[in-house]
């Protein structure tokens, strides 16, 4: 191995640089989350996908090979979105964190794998559309690498909140109203306390579990119908064996924190 995996980036930090700037253009009067819930994902007059997938291993490699499994998406007409996902996920491979990657796509991180991976690494990438309506487009950007000789592999999400309109990524103070981040945090806290309240580990030894996993910010957020959706990494506020945790903000609790035009009409 010449550096591969030397350290896997937090996904919370991978797009920081991609947060496009800019506001929502939508009026504040139009409520950009249908009040029509369909479970947690509504798809009326949403952007149009195409899948890509495909599975390769080293080329000439026989025996024990390493391999990169790829089920992501394009969008047709939004090219520019096409270009972030790819981007985006290629980011989301393991590098050194001191250094930025010799690549920007992901055909770009499959030459540099091929020449650095041990003969058993395996990486998947997979892209998804985890929300999607007629003004908003939410992808869920997974990424699971395993390197050889290591107990387990790891896993890796980030979310793309894309407004369909002005094109742009969303971060979280896009949609917060001004100076309300730490409501937002305090939202976060209490779906982290009730999150703590069904896991056995945590209500049997809630002081230890508490100290050995204390509650962490986090801006990986994604629009669904219910509310706002806060997924961590394996390991950030729980063991391995609780994969990664997903924590519910209702919109009832975010009235007066997010923008009007982020909150549906029946609950605001």
């Amino acid at each position: 191995m010449k550096g591969f995996f030397s350290r896997i980036h937090p996904a919370s930090a991978i797009l920081a640089c991609l947060m496009l700037a800019g506001c929502a253009s939508s009026p504040s009067n139009i409520s950009l989350i249908p009040a029509d819930k369909v479970a947690s994902q509504t798809e009326k007059e949403g952007l149009f996908t195409q899948p890509v997938e495909w599975e390769k291993t080293r080329p000439g490699c026989e025996g024990e090979c390493p391999t990169i499994t790829v089920k992501s998406l394009v969008f047709p007409g939004v090219p520019v979105l096409t270009d972030l996902v790819d981007h985006a996920l290629a980011m989301m491979t393991g590098v050194n964190a001191q250094r930025a990657p010799g690549y920007t796509t992901i055909a770009g991180f499959e030459s540099y794998f091929w020449q650095t991976a041990g003969p058993r690494d395996e990486v998947i990438l997979n892209a998804k559309t985890r929300y999607r309506n007629r003004y908003l487009t939410v992808i869920e950007l997974d990424s699971w690498q395993y390197l050889t000789g290591a107990a387990h592999g790891i896993a890796a999400t980030q979310f793309l909140n894309w407004d369909n309109g002005s094109r742009k990524v969303l971060g979280i103070r896009n949609v917060l109203q001004p100076n309300q981040y730490e409501a937002y945090l305090e939202a976060l806290r209490r779906a982290h306390q009730r999150w703590l309240e069904t896991q056995p580990a945590a209500r049997e030894k809630p002081a230890e579990y508490n100290r050995l996993w204390p509650f962490q910010p986090s801006d990986n957020y994604a629009f669904t119908d219910t509310g706002l959706v806060v997924k961590y990494d394996s390991y950030a506020i729980a063991p391995y064996s609780s994969g990664q945790p997903e924590l519910l903000i209702p919109y009832s609790e975010l009235r007066g924190v997010l923008r009007p035009e982020f909150i549906p009409a029946e609950t605001a």
